[in-house]
């Protein structure tokens, strides 16, 4: 055998192994990178739709009750806990039946005071949940009096953990440049955020001296899936929520009457016990009459209200439009049932 011929098989047993190693690790990498896209989300806990009957019952009869003492706050927290379990809320805080879109829904923000130092920069930082825009801005005054100074931002570095993966994402987005007072800068995440982590590397001018600048969140908005089989329960209690802020007991009782019928619950009537002192006298007779309202009536009442709220949503912003249009399909479909 020739000595190439030698040369070569030494070659192959020593580099077989090798290459063996880096197959099982390609393909290692492969099924993490494939079993991180394939997160499946935690389960929902299951919808007590009784439950939030009884709430629309309840809210019904206090509605009824008041007399300018409506416990708004504690009526609010039970329609937002009815509305998250409809919606099929999860323990990370995502929706079987909802979505986040890139609509804002609030924000969170912070002012910080930025230093001018020769030795490192400012980190400022702040957190916030489903987050899908960062906004950098120099207000034009500091103490509401003095007029206030440039700030050189030198990058935003931001970790997001995104929906349905359990992976973080770290990112930085250079910026390199001087914010004048009056000045925003708005930055876009790729995807939005279900925990985001924002720092903000800036410094000031030594000469001029500090400058403030503050940072902010934007929320993405949760939109209700129409193919939610609890989608009009979902909007009656919405409405019940801007009647509650507008004091208006008219529209919570018709939208929590509506509420309940969706929700197909059944009205409980318990006979009174009389109490007698003598047991064997018999009770007279009792006539047992049945008030029912008139259906028409409701219905022509929940109608003009569920009509102004979308007349109130076409004339706001553009997300509010939105939800006007969306609302006013799905009344259309439920008149053509």
């Amino acid at each position: 055998m020739s000595s190439m011929k030698r040369a070569a098989i030494a070659t192959f047993l020593f580099a077989a192994p090798l290459f063996a190693q880096s197959k099982v690790a390609q393909s290692n990498v492969a099924q993490s990178n494939v079993a991180q896209s394939n997160v499946t989300p935690p389960a929902a806990a299951p919808v007590n739709l009784a439950q939030v009957a009884d709430d629309a019952i309840v809210l019904d009869r206090v509605a009824q009750a008041s007399k300018r003492d409506l416990p708004a706050d504690l009526l609010k927290r039970i329609v937002n806990e009815d509305i998250d379990a409809l919606r099929g809320k999860r323990s990370d805080g995502t929706y079987d039946y909802a979505t986040f879109e890139r609509f804002e829904s609030g924000r969170t923000s912070d002012s910080f005071t930025v230093q001018p130092r020769a030795d490192k920069m400012s980190t400022l930082e702040l957190k916030g949940a489903f987050i899908y825009r960062v906004i950098l801005e120099v207000p034009t005054r500091r103490l509401l009096v003095r007029k206030n100074n440039p700030v050189w931002v030198e990058r935003v570095d931001y970790e997001l953990m995104p929906q349905g993966s359990a992976a973080p994402e770290r990112q930085t987005i250079d910026v390199k440049a001087w914010l004048q007072p009056g000045e925003t800068k708005p930055l876009d995440l790729p995807s939005i955020g279900r925990q985001v982590t924002v720092h903000v590397i800036a410094s000031a001018d030594p000469k001029a001296g500090y400058g403030n600048l503050d940072l902010t969140l934007v929320h993405a908005k949760i939109v209700d899936r129409p193919d939610s089989p609890y989608i009009d329960a979902v909007e009656s209690a919405k409405a019940v929520l801007r009647a509650l802020d507008n004091n208006d007991v008219k529209s919570i009782r018709a939208m929590a009457q509506r509420m309940r019928d969706t929700l197909g619950a059944q009205t409980r009537n318990a006979a009174p016990v009389i109490a007698t002192s003598s047991p064997a006298t018999p009770a007279p007779a009792q006539s047992n009459v049945t008030v029912t309202a008139s259906r028409d009536a409701a219905t022509e009442l929940e109608m003009q209200t569920e009509l102004q709220m979308i007349e109130d949503l076409l004339t706001g912003s553009e997300s509010e439009r939105r939800e006007g249009l969306d609302r006013l399909h799905q009344l259309i479909r439920r008149m053509r049932r």
